[in-house]
């Protein structure tokens, strides 16, 4: 077990502390998609479903291709014909969304590129001929780095999001796995796929709110969280003058004291 960095500690608890501040303004987000892999002609993976959270209501908002199937009667043993139209039109309403929202920041678990992330989101919406609206990264927050900051990198087996949940009794209750949800999409589940992205930003927020309040149970032990600094006080006394001589003058008053007392 790597014990965390101190300065990371600090710096991933401000984070954290800043995030809960103003968690108003917070949005919890998460997506699930087609499978990343096995696939030969290069094309990305398309968007099924989205969903946001705000932090500190839990109001939650969700975008997905069933919905919108849904809304324009589309059988749903017909959404394969219709992809582009339906996926489009989902990815309309989230950018709409965002674009009403600007300025909020967003709270999310490892997404953080082309494959798996915002730039993905705004690439599939390219594709379809969107404008995507742009997120700055000083307003994305990964929960995932964050608690490798705080805990350390050993914090908790892999895969982290589930090891996690089960070592904080969390029920995984519509959860999928990102290899579940790519079967799922696969014998289009959509509504599995829906709940599952419900479920995940409402578990993500759940480890937040643990983390934030320091109840979170990992596998880091108490010294590991504890021990640089309790590493830099020994280091200060072995090394402070001041220090040293007063605790000599304190041996030296308890051996008199205990002269005193033996006679």
């Amino acid at each position: 077990m790597t014990a965390p960095d101190p300065g990371k500690q600090k710096s991933g608890r401000a984070r954290l502390e800043s995030v809960f501040t103003d968690a108003a303004n917070t949005w919890v987000i998460h997506y699930s998609c087609e499978s990343f892999y096995d696939r030969p002609n290069g094309a990305s993976p398309r968007i099924t479903s989205i969903a946001v959270r705000q932090l500190d209501s839990g109001q939650t908002l969700s975008f997905s291709i069933h919905q919108v199937a849904e809304e324009r009667e589309t059988a749903f043993d017909r959404i394969e014909a219709h992809y582009d139209d339906l996926e489009r039109q989902m990815l309309d309403a989230f950018y709409r969304h965002v674009g009403g929202h600007k300025g909020m920041r967003y709270l999310h678990w490892n997404m953080r590129d082309i494959k798996y992330g915002f730039a993905a989101l705004e690439h599939r919406f390219r594709v379809l001929g969107g404008t995507p609206v742009v997120i700055e990264d000083g307003k994305k927050i990964d929960l995932a780095r964050l608690l490798i900051d705080i805990y350390g990198v050993g914090y908790i087996g892999q895969p982290r999001l589930e090891t996690l949940l089960a070592k904080n009794s969390i029920k995984p209750r519509d959860f999928l796995t990102g290899h579940h949800e790519a079967e799922a999409f696969e014998k289009r589940n959509f509504v599995g796929l829906h709940q599952s992205t419900l479920r995940k930003v409402d578990v993500i927020a759940n480890l937040a709110e643990r983390a934030h309040s320091r109840q979170l149970k990992t596998n880091t032990t108490w010294w590991e969280m504890h021990g640089g600094r309790v590493r830099t006080a020994l280091n200060w006394m072995a090394e402070n003058r001041t220090f040293q001589l007063a605790a000599g003058l304190a041996s030296i008053a308890g051996f008199v004291l205990a002269i005193s007392v033996m006679r």
